[in-house]
């Protein structure tokens, strides 16, 4: 998102604040308009262009439902209502934000907050510890992933959300919290007071080298683009320099965006100076802005592989494709999100602020990083106009034809389409509810309890793949599979149409087959698992550091790809060619 300085009065905002203001003064009765003389004129003088006149229409029909209807309506959540209202037929990112949504998205922004360092969750009813961050009181102190929460400062979180542990648990640098733990196989419960402190969100969580026959690879992963995501890439990078990497693997995978300006630092580490990085477009002059690389760059000649997929949205888009634009590297992965659109925030009064959408990206070649589909409005909103003539401009097309700087073809149509394209694996029934449950990380929790001084270099052999098993049939695992759900469709029409006794025996042998089949599941699905429990297990163990050296690094698909590109060089530069 781009962050600019917040405008009190200006544009649309005005428009906005006029609009609301308007509205109040007619909810706290200080004008007595007979309604039927406004009701005449908004509707004569309403046309497409006159804002001011649906305002007035709104105005009219906030006074109505506040003196007239059946039951006393709350003033601010009827006005909010309808703030929110307007906002649906936008895109999906223009929002009104209230203080606590507002103060969330400045932590992400700032990458920073005062607490105690920890993910939590809420599992069984109760707070669970996912990971403490290293580094931070939490971490210091012992806490350990899978500890359940019992009571923050006396009070019993039993069925409390996480938002409100959350808020409990922070506060001021400096102060005391006392948190009552709960931890797997040791008995009575531990209790922990703690000293809150800044903690500093990273925004690289990792950097490393892979050895590979051809020399050695850098790996650096980039979670999100804060105020700090610069300084801390450029620092990675510059240490895995000093290692004499013949290559590197740049990890945008998950990464949902953040800062504009962070996002042109970011790849101005890759490109050399005064190159166009992306562009803004919008309804007014204004919005029309150029963003060029700046500084030194420190990684600008070295091979390079970006590694993405259909979660690298916004600000790691705008990097990718500048990055791909320029010929600088391969791009590898899923096509990218499709989020290219430009939030600004009004700050509406001490309450509310207005997060809208006032311009378009578009990356050097000329491509609008923004897919059609996820700037739709919502029809549920469309008048009865255009819901009889609906616009048809969005009509799926072949994707326009665009080049980078060498001529190579690259396509429009929203995201970022990689040079090499890597679908992602396709879960099976059984794992993603094996996932949804948590049942991986409730697993690590136990066998860690149990099972001591395991290394790092640990495998889910047979042994542990059946200590899973017998784990989750203790925990009545169960799912249905789709061919499940259909039959239970089928059952429901037959019963509906009265026929049950005509098809009950064919109904009973399909279901009798089904549960056949889902019987195999688990055999067919033994390696995702493995992988799965070697995850969670080395994660709570080891923290991030262990995954990424284990799991990441030995064991991911498109590491694997982006080292077979790299120590292939020609394939590499064959490529970039096109």
């Amino acid at each position: 998102m781009s962050r600019f300085n917040f405008k009190r009065f200006s544009g649309l905002g005005i428009v906005f604040l006029a609009l609301v203001v308007l509205v109040v003064i007619w909810v706290v009765g200080q004008t007595q308009a007979d309604p039927k003389s406004v009701a005449t004129s908004t509707t004569s003088e309403a046309t497409p262009g006159n804002i001011y006149a649906y305002a007035k229409l709104f105005d009219n029909i906030a006074w109505h439902i506040n003196s007239k209807y059946v039951e006393e309506v709350d003033p601010k959540k009827m006005i909010y209502a309808g703030i929110k209202g307007m906002l649906q037929v936008l895109d999906p990112f223009s929002d009104m934000l209230e203080k606590k949504a507002y103060d969330r998205l400045m932590e992400s922004t700032h990458g920073k907050y005062e607490g105690l360092g920890m993910s939590i969750d809420s599992r069984d009813g109760w707070i669970t510890v996912i990971s403490p961050m290293e580094g931070t009181p939490a971490f210091r102190m012992g806490i350990q992933a899978g500890d359940r929460i019992v009571e923050i400062d006396g009070k019993p979180t039993k069925g409390m959300t996480t938002e409100d542990a959350s808020r409990l648990m922070r506060g001021p640098k400096g102060t005391e919290v006392t948190l009552k733990i709960q931890r797997e196989g040791s008995g009575e419960g531990l209790e922990y007071k703690i000293k809150r402190d800044v903690i500093q969100l990273k925004s690289v969580p990792f950097y490393g080298v892979i050895p590979s026959p051809q020399g050695k690879i850098g790996y650096v992963r980039l979670s999100t683009f804060s105020e700090d995501a610069t300084k801390e890439l450029k620092e990675a990078i510059k240490s895995l320099k000093e290692q004499n990497i013949d290559g590197l693997i740049f990890d945008l995978r998950w990464n949902g965006g953040g800062l504009l300006n962070q996002a042109v630092q970011v790849a101005s580490l890759f490109l050399g100076k005064n190159k166009l990085l992306v562009y803004t477009q919008g309804r007014t002059d204004d919005q029309e802005k150029k963003f060029f690389s700046q500084g030194e760059p420190v990684y600008s000649e070295g091979p390079l592989v970006v590694l993405v997929d259909a979660q690298t949205a916004s600000a790691s888009e705008i990097v990718a494709g500048a990055i791909q634009d320029w010929d600088r590297g391969v791009v590898i992965g899923d096509t990218t999100f499709g989020k290219g659109l430009v939030q600004q925030l009004y700050e509406m009064s001490d309450e509310i602020t207005l997060k809208l959408t006032t311009a378009k990206y578009y990356i050097p070649s000329g491509r609008c990083i923004q897919k059609p589909e996820r700037s739709k409005k919502n029809l549920d909103f469309l008048t009865e106009e255009e819901t009889e003539n609906p616009d048809t401009s969005s009509t799926e097309e072949s994707p326009e034809m665009f080049f980078t700087n060498s001529g190579r073809i690259v396509y429009g149509g929203g995201g970022i389409v990689p040079d090499v394209v890597l679908a992602n694996e396709m879960l099976q029934p059984m794992e993603i509810n094996l996932e949804r449950k948590q049942l991986f990380f409730d697993f690590a929790v136990k066998y860690t309890s149990n099972h001591k001084d395991i290394p790092k270099t640990f495998e889910a052999d047979e042994q542990v793949l059946a200590e899973f098993k017998e784990f989750i049939k203790d925990k009545k695992f169960d799912y249905k599979t789709p061919e499940e759900i259909y039959l239970d469709t089928l059952e429901e029409v037959v019963k509906r149409e009265e026929k049950l006794e005509f098809y009950q025996s064919a109904l009973a042998n399909l279901r009798e087959l089904i549960a056949h089949n889902k019987e195999l599941d688990f055999d067919k699905s033994q390696d995702y698992i493995k992988r799965s429990i070697k995850r969670d297990i080395l994660t709570k163990l080891y923290g991030e550091k262990g995954y990424y050296e284990e799991v990441v690094l030995k064991g991911d698909a498109r590491v694997k790809k982006a080292l077979e590109i790299l120590s292939g060089k020609n394939d590499y530069r064959k490529i970039l060619k096109g």
